[in-house]
C-alpha cells in the first residue's frame, strides 16, 4: 500500500455536489500542474502521479495528493488504481521534445507510448473510470497540412508525433472494445508560468527567456522563419480539465490553442521587448523539423463555447514577469542520447575532462 497518510476515500466521490476523484499523471509538470489546479477548482479531488523527471513538487497545487512514480512502472500504476477508485484519468505525463525524439527513440516510445498503455490498462481493469482524457499533440499531423484540421489523416514525421498518434489509436481501440469514454486534445506550443525554462531541447519561449536572463544570445535554428501558433497555458488547461463536464466532448479529438502563427524571429523580438533589451541572436544550422504548424479550432469553439483569448504579447509579458521573479535556471543536457549522428552540436554535452593518474 502507498504510505500516503489520509487517502481520498472512495465515499468522497459520493458526497453531494462533489465532482469525483481524478488522477492527473504528470501533475508536477508545467501543463499537468495547471490542469490539476483547474480540476480542484472544479470540485474534483485530485491525485497526482509524477516521477519528477521534468516537474517539481512546488508545481503541484495545494489540495492535491502526490505519489512519486513513473507511468512506465506497471507495479506502481497497479497499486495506485488498487488504492483509489478514480472517476477520471487525465494522462499528461510525457516527454514532449519533437526535435530530440529523433535521437532518443527508445526513451520516447517507452515514456510516451508504453507509459500510456500502462495507465490505459489500469483504467480498463478498474472499471470505474468515466472518462480517459489524453493530451496528444499537433505533431501527429506532420507537414503540409495547413491549417491542421481534426478530419485530416495524421502523417507524423518525427518519433514524438508517431508515439502520440499511436497512443491516440490505442485509446480509440479501447473505446471500441471496452466502451471506455475518452477525450483527446491536440495542444500546440504551450507556454506560460511554471514552464521549465531550463530545458534546452523544447519550449522555445522558455529557452529564450532563460538565455536573456543569463546574458546569452538567443539561439535560433535556421533563419527563424519557421512559424507556430504559440499558446498560453490559460487557453489550454481549463478546456482539458472541464471536458468531463461536457457530454458532447466524449469520444472526440480536439485541436486546442491559439489561432495566429508567428515566426520564431518575431517571438525573439517579443521576448527582448518584455525584458527591455535588444536581444542578440545566434543562428544555428537548421534542424529536421516541420517549418510551419498551426491548426483550426472551429470544432473546439463549437463544443466548448470559446477559443483562445490570451494574445501572444500579453502572454509573453505575463510569463516574463514570472520568469523574472524565479530567475534563470541551469540548463542541463539530456543524458543517454541514443543516436549521435546528425545531433545538433548545441545539444551535445561538452566532454568532461579527465585526469590521468600516474
Amino acid at each position: 500500500m502507498f504510505s500516503m497518510g489520509v487517502k481520498v476515500a472512495d465515499v468522497k466521490s459520493e458526497v453531494n455536489g462533489h465532482r469525483g476523484l481524478a488522477l492527473v499523471t504528470g501533475g508536477a509538470g508545467f501543463l499537468g500542474s495547471h490542469v490539476a489546479a483547474h480540476c480542484l477548482a472544479d470540485g474534483q479531488s485530485v491525485v497526482v502521479l509524477d516521477d519528477l523527471s521534468g516537474g517539481v513538487k512546488s508545481n503541484i497545487p495545494q489540495g492535491a495528493e502526490f505519489i512519486q512514480g513513473s507511468v512506465e512502472d506497471d507495479l506502481i500504476v497497479r497499486r495506485l488504481f488498487g488504492d483509489y477508485r478514480f472517476d477520471y484519468v487525465y494522462h499528461l505525463a510525457a516527454y514532449a521534445a519533437e526535435g530530440l525524439s529523433h535521437f532518443i527513440r527508445r526513451y520516447n516510445y517507452t515514456n510516451n507510448l508504453i507509459g500510456t498503455a500502462t495507465v490505459l490498462n489500469a483504467a480498463l481493469r478498474a472499471g470505474t473510470v468515466k472518462r480517459f482524457v489524453f493530451t496528444s499533440s499537433i505533431a501527429v499531423y506532420g507537414a503540409g497540412q495547413l491549417p491542421m484540421d481534426e478530419e485530416m489523416t495524421p502523417k507524423p514525421e518525427d518519433p514524438y508525433g508517431i508515439s502520440k498518434y499511436a497512443a491516440e489509436l490505442d485509446i480509440q481501440s479501447a473505446h471500441r472494445l471496452f466502451g471506455l469514454a475518452y477525450t483527446i486534445f491536440r495542444p500546440h506550443n504551450v507556454y506560460g508560468e511554471r514552464q521549465n525554462i531550463g530545458d534546452r531541447y523544447r519550449n522555445v519561449l522558455g529557452i529564450f527567456m532563460n538565455q536573456v536572463m543569463r546574458g546569452a544570445p538567443l539561439t535560433i535554428f535556421g533563419d527563424g522563419s519557421q512559424t507556430r501558433a504559440f499558446t498560453h497555458v490559460d487557453d489550454v488547461a481549463p478546456f482539458i480539465a472541464g471536458c468531463v463536464n461536457i457530454p458532447d466532448s466524449a469520444n472526440q479529438i480536439y485541436n486546442i490553442g491559439a489561432d495566429t502563427p508567428y515566426s520564431v524571429l518575431q517571438l525573439a523580438q517579443m521576448v527582448g521587448k518584455a525584458f527591455n533589451t535588444e536581444p542578440m541572436v545566434h543562428y544555428l544550422p537548421a534542424r529536421e523539423e516541420v517549418l510551419h504548424a498551426y491548426s483550426s479550432h472551429e470544432k473546439t469553439a463549437r463544443v466548448f463555447g470559446r477559443s483562445a483569448q490570451v494574445s501572444l504579447s500579453d502572454g509573453v509579458a505575463r510569463m516574463a514577469a514570472w520568469a523574472k521573479a524565479v530567475g534563470p535556471m541551469s540548463s542541463r543536457y539530456f543524458e543517454n542520447i541514443e543516436v549521435t549522428e546528425k545531433l545538433p552540436s548545441s545539444w551535445v554535452a561538452p566532454a568532461v575532462p579527465t585526469t590521468r593518474s600516474e
